[in-house]
């Protein structure tokens, strides 16, 4: 429980750090709006998570209120989580329950790993997990639906350790509601207990309701809401496999079989990119899970997921996808340790220990989800630094002009705004690949102009230096934004520290209005 707590505060300081301090980005928003939609009568309804739909981002039309994410990915667990939102519907909410969906997981692994092994090895275990760089460098950052893998995971495979088979099933069912995907991980389960643990038949149960679950949701309940898993994910990241439009699961599955070539091509390159994330994987273990059969087993599926994917982050480390094979991975090693405790000797204690601590430095300093922006300026670049007390200097900024905008307006505001503004119905990203986002289609299926915009040119400036898209993003907002003042469609209400608030059909405010052109013309010369 210690090193529960530890963890719990440690993640949860600078979690919220990085939230408060205007750090969390887009799908922080996307996914808050979505738990706000539907304990307000909206379920998994999302402005935001229509923004990322294949209608807007490759048919270029405007985002709708109404809009379905079960059509992106099928999350049923967030039923599970509403009366929690329901108690406290704020967007810090998520970020808290993040945090203690993996702690709580770290406790059960520790129950699993004392199942099997003495005390001594299972503290290790569970500092492991606690320091693995695949389970913080995640955390770090947005809500993901991936945040309940490895509670639901280790509970599944808890239950199967105490042969309590109706809690099994319960988890089997847990852990196929997080998302469509999780099939890819009770899958390799029900291979491991095939291979390994001799339960024939409660193996192949468990392969067959995996396989039918997936092509069941992807192929038939999916598309009822929107074909989006179709386009955005099996056209986008598996496009070697598949052609068309919208390409089905099944037709992936066809694609991979009859494509042996372009597999042994995914699986295999970059060999160097492959080699350095399992290294990483196996890094707070000691790397025993590199050398146990059963953890080779119990992620196969899910790891060959990732492999195939034309994605440069699926085999990231910091991001959310390598939560996928932390329960194999961790359960591999148990077995590995349950039949060779004469191994775990002094020296190799240390070498484990080490291996954590590098785990958990490596974590910190990759900063990839920016929760440490204050000691590690992002992408390594000095221009990037900003101290911690700038930076919160600058939130009160934004914070001030927020309060400016009513509870149920619509608005459109930058990405770094957004998850602060999304407890409402009607909010859209403004600075995205189609500038300018201002329209949206409301409930009466109104295509309706947003009554605010709210824009950080501050955190755009910075980034500007470093980054082309973001010098052009800050060039079309700019540009955007003389516009709208010379058509007399929107009127600046508010300017503070690089932050500017604009109003629909109102009378601009003197001061305001001076202060947009000086920070214009500051502007103007940074990106000359």
């Amino acid at each position: 429980m210690t090193l529960a707590a530890i963890f719990f505060i440690f993640m949860l300081v600078f979690s919220l750090n990085r939230y408060y301090s205007f750090y969390s980005s887009y799908d922080q928003g996307l996914f808050n709006q979505l738990f706000w939609n539907s304990i307000h009568g909206h379920l998994f309804q999302g402005s935001l998570s229509s923004g990322q739909s294949s209608t807007v981002l490759d048919d270029s039309q405007i985002n709708t209120v109404s809009y379905y994410h079960l059509g992106q990915h099928f999350v049923l667990d967030f039923l599970l989580w509403l009366p929690v939102y329901a108690l406290f519907p704020y967007g810090a909410t998520l970020v808290v329950l993040q945090i203690t969906l993996i702690t709580a997981a770290g406790i059960v692994l520790f129950v699993l790993s004392r199942h099997y092994l003495p005390f001594s090895i299972a503290v290790l275990m569970t500092a492991s997990f606690y320091g693995s760089i695949a389970v913080m460098a995640p955390i770090f950052g947005n809500f993901y639906e991936h945040c309940q893998i490895p509670l639901f995971g280790f509970s599944l495979l808890l239950a199967l350790a105490k042969r309590r088979w109706l809690l099994f099933w319960l988890f089997v069912a847990l852990t196929l509601g997080i998302r469509e995907d999780t099939g890819f991980i009770t899958f390799s389960i029900g291979v491991y207990l095939i291979v390994f643990r001799r339960y024939l038949c409660l193996g192949l149960a468990l392969c067959l309701l995996s396989f039918s679950y997936v092509a069941l949701v992807t192929n038939l309940i999916m598309p009822l809401f929107s074909n989006d898993n179709s386009r955005l994910y099996v056209k986008t990241f598996f496009h070697q496999y598949v052609q068309g439009d919208a390409p089905s699961t099944l037709q992936l599955l066809w694609g991979i079989i009859t494509h042996p070539k372009e597999l042994i091509v995914s699986l295999l390159t970059p060999f160097d990119r492959r080699v350095m994330y399992l290294l990483l994987q196996w890094l707070p273990l000691a790397f025993v899970s590199a050398i146990s059969p059963e953890a080779w087993t119990l992620t196969g599926f899910p790891l060959l997921e990732l492999l195939l994917q034309k994605s440069d982050k699926a085999l990231a480390i910091n991001i959310r996808y390598a939560l996928s094979v932390v329960p194999g991975l961790f359960y591999g090693a148990i077995v590995w340790w349950s039949k060779h405790k004469q191994k775990f000797n002094p020296r190799f204690r240390r070498f484990w220990s080490g291996c954590i601590t590098l785990s958990i430095l490596l974590a910190i300093m990759t900063n990839g989800q920016g929760a440490f922006y204050f000691l590690i300026p992002d992408f390594g670049h000095p221009v990037l630094s900003v101290s911690l007390s700038r930076q919160w200097e600058h939130a009160r900024h934004i914070q001030a002009l927020i309060n400016l905008i009513p509870p149920q307006a619509s608005v459109s505001a930058t990405a770094f705004l957004i998850p602060h503004l999304s407890n409402r119905r009607e909010i859209i990203e403004l600075a995205n690949e189609r500038l300018p986002s201002l329209m949206l289609r409301n409930d009466k299926a109104e295509a309706i102009a947003v009554d605010y915009i709210l824009a950080d040119l501050w955190h755009l400036q910075r980034y500007q230096v470093v980054m082309k898209l973001e010098r052009n993003r800050l060039q079309a907002l700019v540009s955007l934004i003389d516009q709208l003042i010379a058509q007399q469609k929107y009127r600046i209400l508010g300017v503070q520290d690089g932050v500017v608030l604009l109003h629909k059909a109102t009378i601009s405010h003197p001061q305001a209005t001076i202060d947009w052109l000086k920070l214009r013309s500051e502007l103007i010369r940074a990106i000359l």
